[in-house]
């Protein structure tokens, strides 16, 4: 086992052969009972770990999740800044993650050193952080947000504090323009949302004409103004439920695009094309590391396992919590 721990540490998952004829969901779910273990998932994960997840939701819904589950486990399908959200939040349970490597452009476009020195620069702002980003930033901030909450997080702050908004730049010029609160922006940015094409989605939309554009606020600014409806994760999924068109072109990452086909088996769903041809860009590459053998795995192994210091998390979850009591 000692061989595979190091093996872990540089792959960032078990390298563990499973063997070929179990039957992954019987024994995930087995494990669930026998460790009192949970399955939180995000939306944007692969279609088969949505589907045997206790609890699939955005990085607000998960993060309530997270401090409200009584398991002994918490298992994170999803991203490394979400698994350490949930352990934050509850450093008395025990944490793991399929992949250690499955990280997030966003969080490691706003290195903690570089943040800091920025930081120094603005002595009266506060700092709101957008949930996609690493612990330390976390620790360095003052009232994290997620785009579910990020308009009402602003709008909580006296109109006279200066704010300092971090990582997202394009969810900050966005909150600028529905809040008009003149924010301090790092300039970092989710390489999914970032790939999405304008010209390309104009030239879809004429070939649909009936179809509703709807976007996720990480989305460049020229995208998001072309959009019928803006919103997070949880957002789009309540507005096609609700919305009378028939067809949507959606520009946010395709995971998504599972579970709004089983809301609305009805309609039909089209991912917003992207600049460039030759990949998957629409698809978190990080997002899909995780699979069921992963998941099977650290279930069973109980490991990769999230760490961290007890101070660093101290700082972090006063910032969570101050979302959280937000309602």
């Amino acid at each position: 086992m000692m061989s595979e721990i190091q093996a872990l540490v540089s792959k960032g998952y078990l390298d563990k052969s499973v063997p070929k004829h179990l039957n992954l969901i019987d024994e995930i779910n087995k494990l669930k009972k026998e460790k009192n273990a949970v399955i939180l998932a995000h939306y944007y994960q692969v279609d088969e770990i949505q589907d045997i997840s206790d609890y699939l939701g955005d990085s607000l819904y998960l993060a309530k999740m997270a401090e409200k589950v009584d398991a002994d486990m918490i298992v994170f399908a999803g991203v490394h800044f979400m698994a350490e959200t949930a352990k934050i939040i509850n450093p008395s349970k025990k944490v793991v993650l399929p992949d250690l490597k499955a990280g997030c452009s966003l969080a490691d476009s706003c290195p903690p050193d570089q943040f800091a020195a920025f930081k120094v620069q603005y002595p009266d702002a506060i700092v709101v952080s957008y949930i996609n980003c690493s612990a330390e930033i976390k620790a360095m901030t003052d009232i994290v947000c997620t785009s579910s909450n990020a308009v009402d997080v602003i709008n909580s702050i006296p109109k006279d504090q200066p704010i300092i908004f971090a990582p997202d730049k394009n969810l900050g010029r966005y909150l600028i323009s529905q809040t008009g609160r003149d924010l301090i922006l790092w300039e970092g940015s989710c390489i999914v949302h970032e790939a999405f094409s304008f010209d390309k989605i104009v030239a879809l939309s004429r070939k649909h004409p009936e179809a509703k554009f709807i976007a996720h606020p990480e989305s460049d600014s020229q995208v998001l103004d072309f959009a019928h409806y803006i919103g997070s994760t949880s957002g789009l999924l309540g507005f096609i439920e609700t919305d009378d068109a028939q067809e949507y072109i959606v520009a946010t990452e395709a995971g998504i695009l599972y579970e709004m086909q089983k809301r609305a088996p009805h309609k039909t769903f089209i991912p917003a094309p992207v600049n460039d041809d030759t990949c998957a860009c629409s698809e978190c590459a990080f997002m899909k590391l995780n699979t069921l053998e992963k998941l099977y795995l650290c279930m069973k192994y109980e490991l990769p396992e999230i760490q961290l210091d007890d101070s660093l998390m101290s700082k972090a979850r006063a910032s969570i919590q101050r979302m959280l009591s937000l309602g």
